[in-house]
């Protein structure tokens, strides 16, 4: 990011190369839509270049990278609030590129995706976003305190309400 900072816009193209795959896998746990997802890890990458000189390095660069990736993903919400959107993730969207197992086990696979999906839907924005940083994303509390701006116990006291809700 130092580099993007001091204007060399190639370091740009390297942490898209590094961070691309996770923000669309954040994305589509949070919309289970594929395309608003790239959509809107396109909108981050921007939103890092046209504000990288906010970045300060006390905090990580992942933590302050999905701010960004929140505001983005309430931007859009806000501005689709009103539009209908058919039908939610497919198991497809969550499928590990490569990922080569017997038609068995990859209809039991998508069975298990389709399940997670139903199960994430159903719980509340805040809760669902908490789980994912956690979980899918596999950040550390203390980045996730970073992200959403408040204490690592809290962030400790969400992530547990969240699979407790998960299970209910």
């Amino acid at each position: 990011m130092r580099r993007v900072c001091q204007g060399d816009l190639g370091g740009l193209a390297a942490l898209f190369e590094r961070y691309h795959r996770p923000l669309y896998q954040y994305f589509v746990h949070l919309s289970g839509n594929r395309d608003l997802s790239q959509d809107l890890v396109q909108d981050v990458f921007f939103r890092i270049l046209k504000y990288r000189d906010t970045f300060r390095g006390d905090a990580s660069f992942t933590a302050w990278m999905y701010q960004i990736a929140r505001n983005a993903h309430t931007d859009s919400l806000r501005k689709r609030r009103f539009e209908v959107i058919p039908g939610g993730a497919d198991a497809k969207e969550f499928e590990i590129p490569g990922h080569n197992e017997a038609p068995e086990q990859s209809i039991g696979r998508q069975q298990e995706l389709k399940l997670l999906r139903k199960a994430l839907d159903r719980l509340p924005p805040e809760k669902r976003e908490v789980l994912v940083l956690s979980r899918y994303q596999n950040l550390k509390y203390e980045e996730i305190a970073q992200i959403l701006d408040c204490e690592v116990n809290t962030v400790k006291v969400r992530v547990y309400r969240a699979v407790q809700a998960d299970r209910t």
